[in-house]
């Protein structure tokens, strides 16, 4: 039997930074429920908040709510989706249909009315105006008039639509719950999964940035698809979880207006851990309970106008504001040419602790070249990352030993990333 072993297909290292500040609301400073699922950011930065118990509305100043006890015609009251559309007004999407709200008014759509499916997970504007709904069954899309529901007959994969998103071209960026990405370009549909190098099969957002680059939050981490739909890296550990618990579970992905990556991390099948982690295009730097977050359970994420970060969590709201311009490199304390220092790199040794002792690197640190020798299974590829994960060569063979040159390198942490037939192992080295 194959066995393959994937504890990290790219590693990043984690900054760490101060100076920002955590503001944070719950019931007490009027929100109607501190188990807050979902949100969005309406104009002049007023939030919207879905909870378990209604939705909140804050100006900044003061809270307004809406409940099935004082707003006839809401679906209900627990919140499992919300976005403000481009005029202002509000959709919501719950277990028991979705509910639109034109400023005054709720009027509430059932599958009776056309809605695929009554379980919403997700809500969308298109630039057209059109909005799609991600259910358990699969999308449906409202252009004011006419419902129009896509499933699994339709080629949609099992698990229901998670996360929707378009890209430059128009096409729709479908997330699944089982099935990876389904890409519509009004037609067919196109599967992105793990065959293709998508670090888990289970999306739970998907962003995409002025680039085009598609940052999908998944079970296991984000991966990256370029403006071609290209597979880029795959970032598995952006916040650093006790052991065993290594790879991020992500459960929301928001790109600033500077272009900085945040996502939403929560873990709880061994112990309740999260945060939230920014990725800067070099280092990830992360934020949690002891930084002042208000909470683990990590539900969703939005950015405002001016880049502050509102987290929602089981427990209440954070909003992260004054976040450092640049992130502090924790690795400029140490010289290139000094050995590695053991006690600071806690996340990788958690990884390699892990690893099967089927493959071994050497010497480390090197200055031209380094031996890869694989114990068990004949080499197949091999990759030299940077510290941000990205790919700087990479080289095929089918040998038990290789040796690499790393003469064009600069001096400094590398990874290097083997594979073989019987697994994939991630192992750090220094060039001199």
């Amino acid at each position: 039997m194959k066995t393959t072993l994937t504890l990290i297909t790219t590693f990043s290292i984690l900054s760490f930074v101060s100076g920002q500040t955590f503001t944070n609301y719950t019931i007490d400073s009027g929100l109607v429920n501190n188990d807050v699922l979902c949100l969005d950011v309406a104009g002049s930065d007023v939030m919207w908040f879905g909870t378990q118990e209604g939705i909140s509305v804050f100006n900044g100043t003061t809270w307004i709510a809406h409940t099935t006890a004082t707003d006839t015609n809401l679906a209900h009251n627990t919140i499992q989706a919300l976005c403000v559309l481009s005029d202002g007004n509000v959709w919501i999407g719950t277990d028991f249909g979705a509910s639109y709200y034109n400023g005054s008014a709720w009027t509430t759509y059932l599958e009776t009315d056309g809605l695929g499916d009554d379980r919403i997970k997700c809500i969308t504007e298109e630039a057209n105006g059109d909005v799609w709904f991600g259910t358990n069954d699969g999308v449906s899309i409202y252009d004011g008039i006419t419902w129009t529901s896509y499933g699994t007959s339709d080629g949609l994969p099992f698990g229901g639509v998670t996360s929707v998103q378009f890209d430059a071209n128009g096409d729709a960026w479908l997330g699944t719950g089982l099935g990876g990405i389904s890409i519509f370009d009004g037609t067919t549909f196109t599967e992105i999964t793990e065959n293709e190098h998508l670090i888990n099969d289970k999306i739970r957002a998907i962003a995409i940035d002025d680039n085009g680059n598609k940052w999908i939050g998944t079970a296991n981490g984000v991966s990256v698809f370029n403006s071609s739909d290209l597979f880029v890296e795959n970032h598995s550990i952006m916040l650093i979880l006790p052991a065993p618990d290594t790879l991020n579970p992500v459960e929301d992905v928001k790109i600033a207006s500077d272009g900085r990556i945040w996502t939403g991390i929560y873990v709880d099948y061994l112990v309740t851990e999260g945060g939230v982690a920014m990725f800067n295009g070099d280092l990830w730097t992360d934020y949690d309970v002891s930084d002042g977050l208000i909470g683990p359970v990590i539900r969703a994420l939005d950015i405002d106008s001016q880049d502050n970060i509102w987290v929602t969590t089981s427990t209440g709201i954070s909003k992260i504001s004054g976040i450092p311009a640049d992130s502090v490199d924790y690795w400029s304390t140490w010289s290139d040419s000094a050995a590695f220092p053991e006690d600071t790199i806690s996340s990788t040794s958690v990884i390699e602790a892990y690893l099967q002792p089927s493959i071994s690197v050497h010497p480390s640190p090197a200055i031209s070249e380094i031996t890869v020798k694989s114990i068990n299974s004949p080499i197949t590829r091999i990759e030299i990352l940077t510290l941000s994960g990205a790919v700087s060569s990479s080289i095929h063979e089918m040998n038990n030993s290789s040796t690499v040159s790393i003469e064009n390198l600069s001096s400094g942490l590398y990874f290097i990333r083997v594979y073989s037939s019987e697994q994939t192992e991630t192992i750090r080295f220094i060039k001199l």
